[in-house]
This record gives C-alpha cells, structure tokens and sequence, in this order.
C-alpha cells in the first residue's frame, strides 16, 4: 500500500467514525461500518445504521450533514426518509428505516467485508481516535 493510499484508508476510516458518533448521538441503532474498499472502487466505508422513524432518521441525516467537516457531494432518498443516502465519496452513508433496513439487508450483499459495530459506549474511544 502508498503512503497516498494508507492516508486515504485513514482518512475514510476517521471519517466513518465520526459519521458513527454522529448517528448514535441521535439514538441510531446498529450502527455498523463495513470496509469495501478490497470489494469495490465506489467507495472506502460504508456507514449503516436505521431508526424506527421518519423523523429519526431525518435527525440523524441532519445531525450527519450538519456536522461533518465535509459535505457530501450527493444525497438520495432525504425527501421520503425510508433510505437516506450521504455520498462523501470515501464514505457513504445509509440511513434507514428499519423495515426497509431488514428488507434490503445490504450488509449480506457486502458480507466479505470487514465489520466494525459502534454502540454508545465507543464514543469515548470514537472521539479519542479522531484528535
């Protein structure tokens, strides 16, 4: 791996940490990131978490966009909020429902990739990885 690439790698990978901060700060649940970067050229990280409402997952879209350093460069789904996409291109975000998280299952579709849960009690670590 480059120097480029391993800073890339890094650089995703705080990304999508604090993108998880930012989900359970707003109560997401099943917060996971999946590494993809091996399985495709889309993207490095996926972040995926759900919520049971509507205006949850608003929240948690909000929350996401409003607190990152970057914005993202695309956003699908923020009008209907069952599955709300964030394109930070090294990162995208899912936010969903979660009926149409279990419908869609997307983490079956990457499931080679290597899984990272996040939980309320990582936020410390979180927070201590990104400075």
């Amino acid at each position: 791996m480059t120097q480029i690439s391993k800073v890339k790698a890094d650089n995703a990978n705080k990304l999508a940490a604090q993108i998880a901060h930012f989900a359970l700060d707003k109560k997401a649940e099943n917060v996971i990131s999946l590494n993809v970067k091996d399985l495709t050229s889309i993207t490095d990280e996926f972040v995926i978490c759900s919520s049971d409402t509507n205006i949850q997952v608003k929240a948690i879209a909000d929350s996401i966009r409003k607190n990152t350093d970057h914005k993202p460069i695309r956003i699908e789904g923020y009008e209907h909020l069952n599955w709300v996409l964030l394109d930070y291109i090294d990162v995208i975000v899912h936010i969903f429902r979660t009926s149409e998280r279990n419908y869609y299952n997307i983490e079956k579709l990457w499931a080679d990739a290597p899984l990272r849960e996040f939980d309320d009690e990582d936020f410390v670590k979180i927070n201590s990885d990104i400075k």
